[in-house]
C-alpha cells in the first residue's frame, strides 16, 4: 500500500453538518485510509492508498457530494489562506445589497403604506415588496437554495436546508397571503436572508483571523535568493534553486533555504521558527533555516534542503494538520450535529402542528415554525472546537511551540506530574570533566590515555566531553581493537600492544565486567564515569553537566501549577541528586537505561499519575510515546520523525511551561465554545417554539451564535499564558 496525504480546500461548507457529510462519504470510499473535515478552516485532510485511487477520484467524492475544491498549486502541501480575505468581501458585498433592498420592507412593516394604484387585484406597493423580497431570497440566498437542493437529491439535510425552508416558506406563504388579503411576512424572507449573510461576513472574517499565524508563517518565506555560479551571481526564484547550489545572503536578507554556511560569518535572526528573540551566531558548518533573518554579515550557504524538506514548510505541514485533526472531545459535538438538522425539522413542525390545534391560526403557527428552522445554529456546534484548535495552534508555532495534533490539548487537561530527561532537557547537555580519581601508583594521564582511546569511537556526550578535555591536553591516543558499545553502559576493548581489556563506563557496567576494585569508593565521591584495565578499576571522571540558567525558575513556577515534578536519567544516583538538590526535584529516577525510561513512566501512570515528558526526542522517543503528553525539545533539525505530541524548536525550558498553559487555555476555550453552543440552541429553540421570538429576531441571533464562539477563540492570542 502507497499511502499519501492531501488537503484540500473545500468550497461550499456552511455549518456542521456539511463537513460531517463531506467526512463520510470519503470515508466510505473504498482506498481511503482516513479522512477528516475540518468546517472551521475549511478543508479536507485526506490519507488513501495511491495504488486503488487516485486524488482526483478523491476530488471527485467531494463534489459528488454537492460541494467543491479550490484548485491551486499549494493546496495539496500546504492547504491556501489567501482564500479567507475573499470569503469576507463576497458575504459583505451580497449582505450590503440584501440589506439594502430589505430596508423597504422593514420600512412598510412598519407603516403600512398603499398607494391605492392597483395591479392584478394588488396595490403596487404590495408588488414592489414581492419582487424586493424576491430578489433577496433567491438570487442572494441562492447559494442556500442550491446547496439544500443538493443535499436533498441525497435524502440529507444541512444548516442551508434550514435558512431555505424558513426563507421559502416564509415568501411563499406571504405570496399566497397577499392575494388572500391575510397579513404577509415578506420582510421576513428578506431579512433572514439578509441577516445570515451579515452573520457569515462576521464568521468568515473571524475564521480568516483564526488562521492569520498560518497565514503569516507561509508569507516568511523568502521569493528570491542569490546564487553564486565562479564569480557571478545570479538572482532567481526560489522555487529554481537545487541542493547543493551555493547562494550568498547579505545583511537584512531573509536566508533562502536550509543550509550549511560555507563562508563568513554572522547573527542570525531565527525569531520567526523558534520564538527566540535574541540572535544565532553563525559561521562555518553551521545550519542556517530559511526565512530566517540575516542580520550583520555577509554570509554564503550551500543549500541542503528544498521545498517540502525545509524547516518552514515541515512547520507548516505540521500546524495544518493539528488543524485539522479533532480533539476527542469534539466527537460528542460532531454526534450532536449529525442528527441536529433533522430533529430542528422535527421540532419546527412540531411546533406548527401544536400552534395550529390550539390557536387555528394558521399564519401564528408557520410563523413560529420559521421562527425555530433559522434560531437553530449547527455553525456554533461545528465551530467550537476547531476554531480554538486553529487559534492555539497558531499562537504555539509563533512561539516556536508545534502542536501536532488537535488531541495534544485535550491530553493536557488532567496533567498530574511534569517529568524530565536530564541530559540536554534540564541541563545544557555539554558535560565537561570536573575532577579525576585515580588508584594510587596510577598516572591521570594513564587514566585519560585509556578514557580518550574509547571515548573517540562513541558518540555518547559523555565520550564527547572526555574526548574534548583529552585533546585539549594533547593525551596520546592508544591503539586498539574489538571496540564495542553497550547502549547506556559504557564502550569496552582490547589494547593493540598486550591483548588488555579496556572499559569505560557507568558503575553499573563495571559490576557487570566484575571490575569492582575502588568503584564504589570512587562513586561516593560524585563520580559517574569509570576506567578499568585488565579487569580492575584503575581510575574514575567526575563529569557533570550544568543545568539550564532558566530550569529552577521553570521548575517552581511548574510546582505553582499544582503538579509534581520529577527527573528521570541515566546517570548515577549520586549526580542526579545533585542536580535535583540545585533545582528543587525530589523525585529522581536515576540509573535507567534508554529502554527503561518509558517502563518507568509506565510505573508512574499505573499509580494514579497522568504524565508530561520532556526530552530531546530522539533517544526519548519510547518515553515520548509513553507519556500522556510527550514534548519533544529543540525538535527544528526533523521536526517530521519527532515521537513527541509537542515539539518544541529550541531548547528552552520556559516552552514547556508555556505548552501546559497553552494547552490547558486552549482546552477551556473548546470547553466554553461547547457550553455556549449547546446553551444556545437549548435555550434558543423551545423560546421560538413557544412564539417568543419572531423570525427576523430568530434570524439575529443565529448570525451571531456562531461569531460569539469564534470571537471567544481569538482571545487565546491575546490571553496571558494563566490558567
Amino acid at each position: 500500500m502507497n499511502k499519501k496525504k492531501i488537503i484540500l480546500k473545500v468550497t461550499g461548507m456552511h455549518c456542521a453538518s456539511c463537513a460531517l457529510s463531506n467526512e463520510k462519504a470519503l470515508t466510505k470510499t473504498e482506498g481511503i485510509i482516513s479522512a477528516t473535515v475540518n468546517f472551521a478552516a475549511q478543508k479536507a485532510y485526506v490519507d488513501y492508498d495511491t495504488d486503488r485511487l487516485t486524488e482526483e477520484r478523491v476530488k471527485k467524492v467531494i463534489r459528488g457530494n454537492g460541494y467543491d475544491i479550490a484548485e491551486d498549486d499549494q493546496l495539496a502541501d500546504y492547504g491556501d489562506h489567501r482564500y479567507a480575505a475573499k470569503d469576507p468581501a463576497t458575504n459583505l458585498k451580497e449582505f450590503v445589497w440584501a440589506g439594502v433592498l430589505s430596508l423597504p420592507l422593514l420600512f412598510q412593516m412598519f407603516f403600512k403604506i398603499e398607494t391605492g394604484m392597483i395591479f392584478f387585484s394588488l396595490d403596487i406597493i404590495v408588488w414592489i415588496n414581492i419582487v424586493l423580497a424576491g430578489i433577496v431570497a433567491f438570487y442572494f440566498g441562492r447559494r442556500f437554495h442550491k446547496m439544500a437542493f443538493r443535499q436533498i437529491k441525497r435524502f440529507r439535510v444541512n444548516m442551508d436546508t434550514l435558512v431555505s425552508l424558513g426563507t421559502l416558506i416564509a415568501f411563499f406563504y406571504s405570496l399566497w397571503a397577499a392575494f388572500a388579503g391575510k397579513e404577509t411576512y415578506f420582510e421576513s424572507a428578506a431579512l433572514i436572508t439578509a441577516l445570515i449573510l451579515l452573520g457569515k461576513y462576521f464568521e468568515s472574517l473571524s475564521t480568516g483571523r483564526a488562521g492569520e499565524a498560518m497565514a503569516k508563517l507561509m508569507e516568511l518565506g523568502a521569493k528570491k535568493a542569490r546564487r553564486v555560479v565562479g564569480n557571478n551571481e545570479q538572482e532567481m526564484d526560489v522555487d529554481e534553486i537545487k541542493i547543493g547550489d551555493i547562494l550568498l545572503v547579505k545583511p537584512g536578507e531573509k536566508i533562502p533555504l536550509d543550509g550549511e554556511v560555507v563562508g563568513g560569518e554572522s547573527n542570525v535572526d531565527e525569531s520567526m521558527l523558534t520564538g527566540e528573540s535574541l540572535p544565532v551566531e553563525k559561521d562555518i558548518s553551521a545550519k542556517v533555516y530559511g526565512a530566517t533573518l540575516n542580520q550583520d554579515g555577509v554570509i554564503k550557504i550551500k543549500v541542503t534542503k528544498t521545498g517540502e524538506g525545509t524547516v518552514l514548510s515541515q512547520i507548516v505541514k505540521t500546524v495544518e494538520e493539528a488543524q485539522g485533526s479533532k480533539a476527542p472531545i469534539q466527537k460528542l459535538a460532531d454526534q450532536v450535529a449529525g442528527i441536529f438538522v433533522p430533529m430542528v425539522i422535527g421540532i419546527a413542525g412540531v411546533t406548527f402542528l401544536v400552534w395550529y390545534v390550539l390557536s387555528g391560526n394558521f399564519s401564528a403557527s408557520l410563523i413560529n415554525a420559521v421562527a425555530v428552522l433559522v434560531i437553530a445554529c449547527p455553525c456554533a456546534l461545528g465551530l467550537a472546537t476547531p476554531t480554538a484548535i486553529m487559534v492555539g495552534s497558531g499562537r504555539g508555532a509563533r512561539e516556536g511551540i508545534l502542536f501536532k495534533n488537535g488531541e495534544s490539548f485535550e491530553r493536557a487537561k488532567n496533567i498530574t506530574m511534569a517529568v524530565f530527561d536530564k541530559t540536554g532537557t534540564l541541563t545544557k547537555g555539554k558535560p565537561e570533566i570536573k575532577n579525576i580519581f585515580s588508584e594510587p601508583g596510577t598516572d591521570t594521564d594513564r587514566i585519560l590515555e585509556i578514557a580518550v582511546s574509547l571515548a573517540r569511537n562513541s558518540e555518547h556526550p559523555l565520550s564527547r566531553a572526555v574526548f574534548k578535555y583529552a585533546e585539549s591536553r594533547n593525551i596520546p591516543l592508544l591503539e586498539i581493537r574489538n571496540f564495542s558499545e553497550v547502549r547506556g553502559k559504557g564502550v569496552v576493548a582490547n589494547l593493540s600492544f598486550d591483548e588488555k581489556e579496556i572499559i569505560l563506563g557507568n558503575a553499573k557496567f563495571m559490576s557487570d565486567k566484575g571490575a569492582f576494585s575502588l568503584g564504589h569508593q570512587m562513586s561516593k565521591s560524585g563520580a559517574n564515569l569509570f576506567v578499568a584495565y585488565d579487569g580492575k578499576v584503575i581510575g574514575a571522571l567526575d563529569v557533570a553537566d550544568e543545568a539550564r540558567e532558566e530550569a529552577e525558575e521553570v521548575i517552581e513556577k511548574i510546582k505553582s501549577l499544582g503538579l509534581k515534578v520529577a527527573m528521570i536519567t541515566g546517570d548515577n544516583r549520586k549526580t542526579a541528586e545533585a542536580v535535583g538538590r540545585q533545582l528543587g526535584i525530589e523525585n529522581i529516577i536515576a540509573e535507567v537505561l534508554p529502554d527503561e525510561k518509558a517502563a518507568a513512566i509506565k510505573k508512574l501512570q499505573a499509580q494514579g499519575e497522568k504524565i508530561i515528558f520532556a526530552g530531546d526526542g530522539i533517544n526519548d522517543a519510547p518515553s515520548l510515546v509513553q507519556a500522556d503528553l510527550g514534548i519533544a525539545m529543540g525538535g527544528g533539525a526533523d521536526i517530521a520523525k519527532e515521537a513527541g505530541q509537542v515539539i518544541l524548536m529550541q531548547n528552552n525550558l520556559n516552552k514547556v511551561l508555556e505548552v501546559i498553559k497553552l494547552s490547558k487555555i486552549t482546552f477551556k476555550t473548546i470547553k466554553q465554545n461547547l457550553f455556549w453552543a449547546f446553551f444556545y440552541n437549548i435555550v434558543a429553540i423551545p423560546l421560538a417554539a413557544l412564539g417568543f421570538l419572531n423570525p427576523t429576531i430568530a434570524a439575529t441571533a443565529m448570525a451571531f451564535s456562531s461569531v460569539s464562539v469564534v470571537m471567544n477563540s481569538l482571545r487565546i492570542i491575546k490571553k496571558n499564558n494563566s490558567t
